[in-house]
């Protein structure tokens, strides 16, 4: 934006404002991790990207973060994406827009794509400098349905949400963000008990407001109070399934639309998925940039966020809720735990009745879960294992030694390396099982998905790190085999889990493997995804040490590689263990990014032949 549209807007928490104009961009992404080894895997879906988190941020979230503004040949030209028109300038729309991005999604930012997770921590910065409030919110840790959450749960995933907020954004939030809009007054309370001031909801979901869209407050049987701003529904609706994004001008005067002839203040919200913007609407991070020029330019709109309206109008309205409710489901939340019939292929009949046992699966074994971790947190933690729990949200997006030093924190005085390794064990074992109850899993048509997939792949890895999988895992499985899909080949969660969650070959003996072969062809590692490696000679073999970097669980191996490509095979060996037997593993055996860099000297290259094994 131009810099006397700063000057327009700075100091809106002192001034009155008749008409506001908010753009709220919710960005989130699932966490797509291999549970064993941190690292995603190759999405094919994804194409041409590696996976689906580096598509989204190739199309939307580095895009919002530079979005194009271009000089059109005259006004009212309608948006065209191939047109070559003058570039103007580039703006950090999230400098201009309230947003939340989701934890999970800023761990693989702050990896893969630090620039773009430094675009959002400039764009709220900037905010501030304007309006006195930042534009970002924070998100519970996890995507999960809070009202249908434990109340355990729910206070963890709130407060993990702020923890990592504040690591990442220097400040304490104000907003929270509610997955899928989903809502109770549970929900509301433990929001209000955390010191958030307000979050944002379709106006459907509640009961009295006055429809100028200005906040409005919500108190509880308790007495404790938050404050709620109502998005335009109908707004929300043109740009995520309409045209609208595809005429900037349109845009622009939906959302500063005149003020009616009491004059009382007024807010415009537009709030809908951070990946409408590119992802979804190509060129729709250019319009919303030309929209939010042409409002910047209006004395009669601001654009604001949602803490600097409550400052300028604090609410005292006040509004029940519609509880529970969701902004994705007509029947409360029951897209999350039964056959409601919402679903994103209407041409198919509803055929959603496995999500019901899914959750009764996840949900027992949560309860499992939760009383390994208290019974044997008991014995390890200085103090209340629960409390530990909440307080590991401060570190929970680091690895290696914070994660140790947080454990030796919390762990009784008297404790050995293999007392701390247990308590990092625990730890994780509750991270696992809350990422179980990742909303994605039920969100879709069919339980043999991707998402399902990913959720149960996580409950696999809860089981192994509770020490009890051997019991677990058979009540799990027969739990599942409850949940059928209603696919062709009607697939149940049971068959899912065997066959694509449960890690067929020990991790640690794959990444071994992949580790040996990759020094036997002289290629230097100290690192694979969250493992760390040293490795040495040891005789006609290599000795390996691998060592992972949440739980301190470390390994020695030894062994041997022979042949290239698809011929290669690694002989290896536990050398700590007193059973000597060795096992061959082949290339199909190693990780993904292990296996191609050693497949690439035999792959086909336009200018070389390939190598061949011998």
């Amino acid at each position: 934006m131009h810099e006397n549209a700063d000057s327009t807007n700075r100091g809106l928490t002192q001034a009155v404002i008749t008409q506001a104009v908010i753009v709220h961009a919710h960005c989130y992404q699932p966490p797509r991790e291999d549970p064993w080894r941190e690292a995603i895997d190759v999405e094919p879906s994804a194409a041409p990207d590696h996976d689906w988190n580096a598509r989204i941020d190739r199309e939307s979230y580095s895009r919002l973060a530079r979005a194009e503004v271009r000089a059109r040949p005259m006004t009212g030209a309608p948006l065209d994406p191939d047109a070559k028109r003058a570039l103007t300038r580039f703006v950090n729309l999230y400098a201009w827009c309230s947003f939340d991005v989701g934890a999970t999604l800023c761990e693989w930012l702050a990896a893969e794509a630090p620039s773009t997770l430094a675009a959002m921590q400039e764009g709220d910065a900037a905010s501030v400098r304007r309006l006195g409030h930042g534009n970002a919110i924070a998100a519970p840790y996890h995507h999960v349905i809070l009202p249908l959450a434990s109340q355990r749960d729910r206070i963890t995933e709130v407060r993990w949400g702020i923890a990592d907020f504040r690591r990442r954004f220097h400040r304490e939030p104000e907003g929270m963000w509610l997955p899928e809009c989903a809502v109770d007054e549970d929900t509301l309370d433990v929001l209000a008990q955390e010191g958030i001031r307000f979050t944002i909801l379709a106006p459907y979901q509640l009961r009295g407001a006055d429809g100028r869209g200005m906040p409005v407050r919500w108190r509880g049987a308790n007495g404790r109070a938050i404050a709620i701003l109502p998005y335009d529904g109908n707004l929300a609706g043109e740009v995520a399934f309409g045209g609208l994004l595809r005429d900037p001008d349109a845009l622009a005067q939906r959302l500063a639309a005149p003020t009616d002839a009491t004059s009382l203040p007024r807010c415009i919200t537009l709030a809908t998925d951070g990946e409408t913007f590119g992802h979804h609407h190509r060129g729709g991070d250019a319009a919303l940039a030309e929209a939010l020029t042409r409002i910047a330019q209006n004395t009669t709109a601001r654009i604001t966020n949602v803490a600097a309206l409550i400052a300028a109008h604090p609410p005292t309205h006040d509004v029940s809720l519609v509880s529970p409710s969701a902004w994705s489901c007509a029947h409360g939340v029951e897209r999350w735990r039964s056959n409601c019939g919402c679903r994103l292929d209407g041409s198919r009949s509803p055929a959603q009745q496995w999500r019901g046992p899914l959750r009764a699966a996840l949900n027992v074994l949560a309860d499992r879960c939760g009383e390994v971790f208290d019974h044997d947190g008991r014995a390890l933690f200085t103090s209340d294992p629960w409390s530990v729990r909440d307080a590991y949200g401060e570190v929970v997006a680091l690895d290696g030694p914070a994660l140790d030093d947080f454990a030796r924190q919390h762990v009784i005085a008297d404790a050995t390396d293999a007392h701390v390794e247990r308590a990092r064990a625990l730890l994780e074992l509750q991270r696992a099982s809350l990422r179980t109850f990742t909303s994605c899993a039920w969100f879709f048509d069919d339980v043999d998905r991707i998402e399902t997939r990913q959720v149960l792949r996580y409950a696999a890895r809860a089981m192994e790190l509770s020490g009890v999988a051997a019991r677990l895992e058979p009540v799990f499985v027969e739990s599942l085999s409850q949940a059928v899909g209603g696919g062709v080949n009607r697939r149940s969660g049971s068959d899912v889990f065997v066959r694509e969650a449960l890690p067929h070959i020990d991790v640690m003996w794959s990444v071994a493997a992949g580790a040996i072969a990759c020094a036997c062809h002289e290629i230097s590692l100290t690192r694979h995804a969250t493992f760390d490696l040293a490795l040495r000679p040891h005789g006609n073999e290599w000795l390996v040490t691998i060592e992972h970097r949440r739980t301190g669980q470390r390994r020695t191996f030894t062994g041997t590689s022979r042949g290239d490509g698809e011929a290669l095979v690694v002989t290896l060996a536990d050398h700590a263990s007193s059973d000597t037997a060795s096992r061959e593993m082949c290339m199909r055996d190693l990780p993904e990014s292990l296996a191609a860099m050693l497949l690439r000297n035999t792959a086909l290259d336009d200018l070389r032949s390939p190598t061949h094994a011998t």
